[in-house]
């Protein structure tokens, strides 16, 4: 499969941050598949730009990125809810007509981070449970490391609008279930975390909040924004008002349009995405110590103390 080749402000950027050398990234990929082929236990995608995408991730250190697909196809066995809901489900099609989770198409220049929005107050916590809204943003984020380079090398920005958040919403996100999300998203996960704008912000996020920022490493903590009403503010961070969905005051197409791009962009990946559900560990047949649930995330627990008025 051929490697996609960068646009020049792209190119120069993934150099210059990620350490890209155009001459050596097919002798890297060719030594990642090596390196999957005599591991008994993982069953892993070899696609070249999927590769590509982890050593992106990982600065194109080889043993960092041996880490990084490891754990992230560990999580396929260890914390199968989060890659539970298939396109073809009709649970997936319910979650997508909410606009729960909106990956923004639009983008101020060619290489600028991708922008994502996501409103948990658009879904009900007695119909759906947060790892089903996580799974399926989960399943967008492997078509964007397959087909976008721009949010493989500059990244990728979150707001969380928190408006219409209820304590029922808050009780789905169990220490367990966010430390499973954030190992994910900060540790597997080849995408870079450029910052989670929080706005609406209601009763109780502080006690929710205090218990993400510890579930992050020191980089990450440092890119947690909280704006509540103040727009103005977010927008100073690199956020254009112009990608935003018209709802939000921007010029970057309607929700309901944007929901429809991406269902296009599912049906279009949709036996990629399909064959993608075969990968995964089987940790009785890892070298060494098997990885289990119990030792990666520990105990359960809840918010049910949480004051919230």
């Amino acid at each position: 499969m051929q490697i996609r080749t960068l646009i020049p402000e792209l190119a120069k950027k993934a150099q210059d941050e990620l350490n890209e050398d155009p001459n050596r990234i097919q002798s890297d990929v060719q030594h990642i598949k090596t390196w999957l082929s005599k591991q008994p236990h993982l069953r892993a995608r070899q696609d070249d730009q999927w590769l590509v995408a982890f050593l992106r991730g990982c600065k194109y250190s080889l043993e960092r990125t041996k880490e990084k697909l490891d754990l992230y196809y560990s999580l396929r066995s260890l914390a199968p809810e989060l890659f539970s809901v298939r396109p073809n489900d009709k649970l997936f099609n319910e979650i997508m007509d909410l606009g729960t989770y909106l990956i923004l198409p639009k983008r101020t220049t060619p290489d600028a981070p991708r922008i994502a929005i996501v409103r948990p107050g658009t879904y009900n916590p007695e119909k759906y449970k947060i790892t089903d809204i996580f799974s399926v943003s989960i399943l967008l984020q492997r078509i964007l490391l397959m087909e976008d380079d721009t949010v493989v090398v500059s990244g990728f920005r979150t707001i969380l609008d928190l408006e219409g958040v209820t304590l029922a919403h808050y009780l789905q996100m169990t220490p367990t279930i966010m430390k499973k999300m954030a190992v994910l998203s900060q540790d597997a996960s080849p995408m870079r975390m450029k910052g989670t704008h929080y706005i609406n912000t209601p009763a109780g996020f502080e006690s929710v909040f205090n218990v993400i920022k510890n579930l992050l490493n020191e980089k990450n903590r440092q890119r947690l924004y909280v704006h509540n009403k103040n727009y103005e503010e977010m927008y100073s961070h690199g956020i254009s008002k112009d990608v935003l969905p018209v709802e939000y005051g921007g010029n970057g197409g309607t929700i309901a349009e944007i929901i429809q791009h991406w269902k296009n962009q599912v049906e279009k990946y949709s036996s990629w995405l399909e064959e993608d559900f075969k990968y995964g560990t089987d940790e009785s047949k890892r070298l060494g110590q098997p990885k289990t649930a119990e030792t990666m995330f520990g105990v359960e627990g809840s918010f049910r103390q949480l004051n919230y008025d």
